[in-house]
This record gives structure tokens, sequence and C-alpha cells, in this order.
């Protein structure tokens, strides 16, 4: 008895395997378009200092695949590289400082690629750039050059924000956060928005990912927050800064005030290829607010 193939005729065969490769490529393509999550390291600092490894390990148990390296012990290149493959854990971006790129950009590249991430990026403005509006713009043209000799060599440059960044100069009535992007060009300098300090300066985040991001964010800092006015303190410290008068605390995803069924579908909107999940600090034992994170985004449709 002959089979249904060896009964198709020729046509109906390369028809047949035509749409399997076309079935393919959709769920390639849509597969594609879904963002990862990861997990920004520098959340589990502490833990990492006593036991690389297993702080590694557990991530990867715990169901993270992805994570970006800050805040790491201070290894080579390839010992990086050998501890999160032993783990199963890819690294997809980093925080390094702009001026080790100035200084040998080479070296660095070579460093960052044998890690394996492509997004690469300062934690804020260089110090020396912050002073005044002048200042900033020199690190804008900084910022601006090194991201396009990154992009010769296939990788990217990102810009993580505070607070700060969402300032103003008294000379300039944008934000210190718009006159980067609007210095620097799209090609040159993502953007790797961290929402909760976004979202506690008082931007209105979902229309300035659509807005002024839209196309200049791979990857985004899923972070949450509670803000509440701050009692005042009996006497300020001399010297010291007032700040804004608010207290911020961090809280595991879903659990603060970030407005995620809206802020995720701006993230969409404007081309977000990455979550990561950061908490700089937060009450309790730090496994069970990452356990709490890695379960929120892996419930969202990303």
């Amino acid at each position: 008895m002959k089979s249904n193939y060896a009964a198709m005729s020729r046509r109906e065969a390369l028809g047949a395997l035509g749409l399997l490769a076309l079935s393919s490529r959709l769920a390639f393509g849509a597969e594609a378009t879904k963002a990862g999550i990861a997990l920004q390291l520098y959340t589990v600092r502490e833990a990492a200092k006593k036991d690389l490894a297993g702080t590694l390990q557990k991530a990867y148990d715990m169901g993270w695949r992805y994570v970006q390296w800050s805040g790491m012990p201070n290894l080579p290149a390839d010992q990086i590289r050998a501890a999160l493959d032993k783990a199963g854990l890819k690294c997809v971006a980093c925080h390094t400082g702009v001026e080790a790129f100035e200084k040998d950009f080479d070296k660095e590249v070579t460093f960052w690629k044998t890690v394996g991430c492509k997004d690469v990026g300062p934690g804020g403005m260089m110090k020396d750039c912050t002073k005044d509006l002048a200042s900033w713009l020199k690190g804008c043209q900084r910022l601006d050059a090194l991201g396009a000799k990154l992009r010769g060599v296939g990788m990217r440059l990102m810009f993580h924000n505070h607070g700060m960044e969402f300032e103003k100069f008294p000379e300039d009535p944008r934000t210190k956060h718009q006159i980067l992007m609007d210095s620097t060009k799209p090609e040159n300098l993502f953007a790797e928005l961290d929402i909760a300090w976004a979202h506690a300066a008082g931007v209105d985040v979902p229309a300035y990912l659509r807005s002024t991001l839209k196309g200049r964010i791979k990857c985004a800092h899923a972070k949450d927050v509670i803000t509440e006015a701050a009692p005042a303190p009996a006497k300020p410290a001399k010297g010291k800064a007032k700040g804004d008068g608010k207290k911020h605390t961090l809280v595991a995803l879903g659990q603060g005030q970030v407005p995620w069924k809206d802020v995720i579908p701006a993230c969409k909107d404007a081309g977000v290829e990455w979550y990561i999940y950061e908490q700089d600090n937060g009450k309790g034992e730090v496994w069970d607010y990452v356990k709490t994170s890695y379960d929120f985004l892996s419930k969202q449709s990303l």
C-alpha cells in the first residue's frame, strides 16, 4: 500500500512543503516579536558577594534565563562567561562606565562580547558632566560619539536614568533626559528607562514611551515603587539637599504604583525587547521579591 506522501503529485508535495515553511516562519516571527525578561543581577549583589555560583544557579532554578551584569564581583570576561554558562544563563546587557571605552575601546568591546552582551551603558551621566547645562551637553556629545563607535561593531549604547534626569536646568525648559534624547542621534543612544524612577519623578511614562522614546528603547528596567509624602525632618542636616519631600519605597513588581496595564502596551509600541527586573533594595528576603517579580513578568503579555 502506498503512503499518502507517495501518492501526492510533485506539485502537491512542493505546495505542502511551502505551507510548512511558511507556518514555521510565522511561528518564528510570532515568537521573535515577544519581548524577553531578564534579571538585573544588581538586585542580588549581596548574595553574589558571598557565593556567585550559588546565586546564579538559584536565579536559574527560579526560572530566569537571561540577566544583566551589574554590581557583580570584578572578574575577567572569560570567567564571567564560564560562570554564566555553567548556570545556564545568558547576559543580554550590562552597566559599565563610559570612561573605560574612551580609554581603550577595543579592549572593552572584546570584554563584553566575550561575556555575550550586545547592550552596554552607564548607570547615569558621567560625574564630570552633571553640574550645569554646558557640562550636560558635553556629556551628550561623548555618549553620541561612543554610541556611533559601538554601532560600528554591532553593539548598542544605552542610558539608564534615576529621578534627577527629569529635573531641569534653569536656562532650559526641557528635562535633562529630554535634552539628552534631543542632543544625540537615535541610532547612537538608546534609553534604558528605569520605569519606577521616572514614574516617581512625575513622568507620564506611557506617554513618554510613545513619544520621546518610540524606537529608542530596547531594554527597560522593570521596577515598581510606592511614593508618599515623607515626614519633615526635625532639623535638616547642614549642607544637605532637602530632596523632593517624598518617600520612595521600592517593592516587587505589581505591588507598587506603576500602572503596568498602561505601561506594558506603551513599551510594546515603543519597541522594547527586554524587560529587565531590578530592585535596588526592599523589605524582607531578597529572593522573595525576586520570585514575586519573576511570577509577575511571566504572566504578562509582553
